[in-house]
């Protein structure tokens, strides 16, 4: 059996959680801390953090990653993340704040399902049994 232990993926998965909680928290936050506008804003340039760690793990996970599709879909994906973080501080869309949670939780699924296969460059990969 050979387990594979990919790094960027582990942290793909970390930044996609940790920015999906920063996008159901933020709401709440901002709400409660309308008159500090300092943590609004520092809150606010969170999702600009997160999109840029995201980049590096897609990045690193794509020179590995066995399946042409996973690796296109991940930076569709991200894309997409990015198009809509850049519109919410454009505005210039009228898009609903919930279209954010389709590409984070598609990032980290994807980088989930990119886990579980053998990173491997040649033909015969393996699964890997967690």
């Amino acid at each position: 059996m050979n387990i594979t232990i990919n790094k960027s993926d582990s942290l793909g998965m970390l930044v996609s959680t940790l920015c999906l909680m920063h996008c159901l928290a933020s709401p709440f936050l901002i709400a409660l801390t309308v008159q500090f506008s300092k943590v609004a804003t520092f809150w606010g340039y969170l999702d600009v953090f997160f999109l840029f760690i995201s980049a590096i793990a897609i990045y690193r996970s794509s020179k590995t990653i066995s399946k042409q599709w996973v690796k296109t879909q991940l930076i569709v994906s991200w894309g997409v993340l990015l198009f809509i973080l850049l519109n919410e501080k454009t505005h210039w869309l009228e898009i609903p704040e919930i279209t954010i949670y389709i590409p984070t939780i598609s990032l980290l699924f994807l980088h989930f399902y990119s886990s579980k296969y053998c990173q491997c460059d040649s033909k015969k990969c393996c699964t890997s049994k967690l």
